[in-house]
């Protein structure tokens, strides 16, 4: 059994919320997080382990969610994503964990697509083939089909497509991957621990694509209209 990790520690300044953005409300009534913690349950079961990594606000994160674990990023304001991951998979110990953006809004059948991978217990990043932002975290892969460079700064003319925020580390791939966050700069998105992994210990990462579900990553006003028009009234 895998457990899920939930990166609810940023201060989402660009949504311009005066809550977590976790906690922005979705059309339906959920907030993006309640969302995510119970199509997860619903498709995995009640007993599936999850955490929450919080920082900005953490008394409405913790109360919005006393059903599952927390672990707390002190430097929430001066260190980025792979921190914060980090600090998860200290705390998860030998398992195998799938950790989510905590503001990503997904279709509730995307789970299903990730189950083969899941189950055989495969290191993968989800993404989307439809697009090649260039503020988004783009993807190129090896000769062996695994993905090779993993970043913002991936010229979108080599990009393949942009990640979508949902990830998974094997518990045989897990120890690398820490110790390679913990290698990463304070500002570094996680990320660049699994480039790291992949250019240092040959960590093999699949690009998993989901393109065919919805999969919206909430970072301005534009993209949650669009979480809502597309996602925001299902249950």
């Amino acid at each position: 059994m895998f457990e899920v990790v939930i990166l609810a520690a940023g201060m989402g300044t660009r949504l311009g919320r005066p809550h977590p953005k976790p906690l922005t409300p979705l059309r339906g009534g959920q907030t993006i997080m309640r969302r995510q913690v119970e199509y997860l349950r619903d498709h995995v079961g009640d007993d599936l382990r999850i955490t929450a990594v919080v920082g900005f606000k953490l008394e409405q994160i913790i109360e919005a969610s006393p059903d599952i674990g927390f672990v707390y990023n002190p430097f929430f304001d001066s260190t980025n994503t792979n921190r914060s991951l980090l600090a998860a998979l200290r705390l998860t110990g030998a398992s195998s964990v799938l950790w989510l953006n905590g503001d990503v809004v997904f279709d509730r059948e995307l789970l299903t697509l990730l189950d083969g991978h899941l189950r055989a217990d495969r290191t993968f990043v989800a993404v989307n083939t439809e697009s090649v932002a260039e503020e988004e975290v783009k993807y190129t892969l090896d000769a062996d089909g695994y993905v090779a460079q993993l970043s913002k700064t991936v010229d979108t003319s080599v990009g393949l497509g942009e990640a979508v925020g949902i990830n998974f580390v094997s518990a045989a791939d897990k120890a690398v991957l820490v110790s390679r966050l913990a290698e990463c700069e304070d500002q570094d998105y996680f990320e660049r621990g699994i480039e790291l992994a992949i250019e240092r210990d040959g960590l093999r990462v699949e690009a998993l694509d989901i393109s065919a579900y919805p999969c919206i990553e909430v970072d301005q006003q534009e993209d949650l209209d669009r979480a809502n028009d597309v996602l925001g009234g299902r249950a």
